[in-house]
């Protein structure tokens, strides 16, 4: 059983990850988790107030914020990418979310081909709410084919600099295997999911029947973003939900 932590005062619990984020989260009982979608990418600072404003008008807490999907003009280098953590989680810690230095807060970020926004900002983001019987909901965080937590991408990335029909088969599974590894620390598995979102900006046909329809993925449908991961030298991104609520602004 993989171990999930509970988010104080939030109204979710997480499975640990790495320091900018969680792996996953899932609502505890009596919560449910809603999303918020925005018409356009909003830019982070600007981002963070309007999450503040809308967990406010909710009547939540800001650490009921439990997940969120950030857009970005192109992928990072490794030390860009720290640095960029490093301005995200500073809102995390001065909103009082990482009180023993554990994030909670579950993340995706990718990189639009076509379009993308001129800074990193939010795309979408899900909190937690009062809601007697609701149904179980979780959001696994986006991975891309590379363990996190070994201090580089690029050492340990599935065929690093290889994007072959064969190269990109393998890359889809290890993402696969761990996007189920992480629902199964809430109880999930594809049955159970409403959402899939698929970012890579290279051919998914090889695979689309074989590694995806064959696990069922395409019975709540799959939505496939022409995006790349955040990090240079990474192909292929996924991440899941379960979640009933779900709503757009506008940016």
């Amino acid at each position: 059983m993989i171990e999930t932590v509970e988010a104080a005062k939030g109204g979710y619990r997480f499975m640990p990850g790495v320091s900018q984020y969680s792996a996953g989260v899932a609502a505890l009982p009596g919560f449910a988790l809603e999303r918020v979608r925005f018409t356009r990418p909003v830019p982070m600072r600007q981002g963070f107030d309007r999450i503040e404003q809308i967990l406010k008008d909710a009547g939540r807490p800001l650490s009921a914020f439990a997940a969120c999907e950030l857009r970005s003009p192109a992928p990072f280098t490794e030390s860009g990418f720290v640095e960029f953590n490093e301005v995200y989680t500073g809102t995390l810690k001065a909103w009082g979310l990482l009180p023993d230095g554990v994030n909670p807060v579950a993340r995706s970020n990718v990189c639009p081909k076509i379009d993308p926004p001129a800074e990193p900002g939010f795309h979408a983001f899900t909190y937690a709410v009062p809601a007697a019987n609701a149904p179980a909901s979780f959001v696994v965080a986006g991975s891309g084919e590379a363990p996190e937590g070994k201090g580089s991408y690029r050492d340990h990335a599935v065929r690093i600099g290889d994007v072959s029909p064969a190269a990109m088969v393998e890359k889809a599974q290890w993402v696969l295997g761990e996007m189920e590894r992480r629902m199964s620390a809430f109880g999930g598995d594809w049955s159970k999911v409403t959402a899939t979102q698929l970012y890579t900006v290279h051919d998914i046909h090889p695979f689309i029947e074989s590694e995806l329809g064959q696990r069922g993925i395409f019975e709540q449908g799959l939505t496939w973003y022409l995006h790349r991961p955040p990090v240079q030298d990474l192909e292929y991104e996924m991440d899941c939900r379960r979640v009933f609520m779900e709503r757009v602004l506008e940016s």
